[in-house]
């Protein structure tokens, strides 16, 4: 008797891919947007959130709100930040992407204005603004692609810590192991071919060569279609045949 596919437990209902978002320290977003030109706010703890990748700083506002956001590389505690389109452009500022001058590295940027950020927050990586248009600003993604968001579109000054995380090895597969479990990751990732026939299509017997891949029915159900599928036509095209241009009427 067969078994489903990784691709097709996911979504079931099962524990084994939910994340552990109760233990999370809280929604990462800019500070909600009404209108007001300018709002000072200081950083009041620097603390280590699961899931997230980089550090988060806890900014208290003067009008007694508060959020988490990004802490960019050099920020400290207690120190002073803006948010609004009249804040300066420094470390740790969020402004929207028409106030930023050309060349500062930015973090956490906005995909519509008012959502919070959406854009670059994982650490080490980078954003960069390259140039400004009538229809937006250009950014440049860490991906090197560039995009162009919309003028209203808040960033926060600065590169995300933690840039130095990935630099240390982790050497044994239980550092590995209790890293991906407290992500509630699925760890380690099997290829479809070391696996037995019950388990996948392409699982095998036990043999030097254990893969039978092949192309997936063209009418496979969901979560069947893995590795090599099928082209949807196939065979050379040819040209409609056009008739004369001095036909007889």
């Amino acid at each position: 008797m067969g078994k489903n596919l990784i691709s097709q437990a996911r979504g079931k209902g099962s524990p084994r891919y939910r994340a552990p978002s109760f233990r999370y320290a809280g929604r990462v977003c800019h500070k909600s947007s009404d209108g007001s030109p300018l709002h000072q706010g200081r950083v009041i703890d620097l603390i280590h959130c699961q899931g997230h990748s980089s550090p988060l700083a806890r900014i208290e506002y003067l009008d007694g709100d508060s959020c988490l956001a990004i802490a960019p590389e050099g920020l400290r505690l207690g120190e002073l930040v803006q948010t609004g389109p009249e804040a300066a452009p420094t470390l740790g500022n969020t402004l929207p992407l028409r106030s930023i001058p050309i060349g500062l590295d930015v973090c956490n940027i906005e995909g519509i204005p008012g959502d919070g950020g959406k854009y670059v927050r994982a650490s080490g990586v980078t954003a960069r603004i390259v140039g400004k248009t009538d229809a937006g600003v250009i950014v440049k993604l860490p991906s090197k692609k560039e995009k162009a968001f919309h003028p209203e579109c808040r960033a926060m000054i600065g590169i995300p810590s933690g840039s130095g995380r990935v630099d240390k090895p982790f050497l044994r597969a239980g550092t590995k192991y209790f890293k991906m479990k407290a992500k509630n990751k699925l760890w380690p990732q099997i290829s479809g071919s070391a696996q037995n026939a019950v388990d996948h299509p392409f699982g095998n017997k036990r043999t030097s060569r254990k893969s039978k891949a092949r192309p997936a029915p063209r009418h496979a159900g969901p979560g069947r279609k893995v590795g090599m599928i099928r082209p949807r036509r196939t065979g050379r095209k040819t040209g409609s045949s056009t008739a004369p241009e001095n036909a007889a009427n």
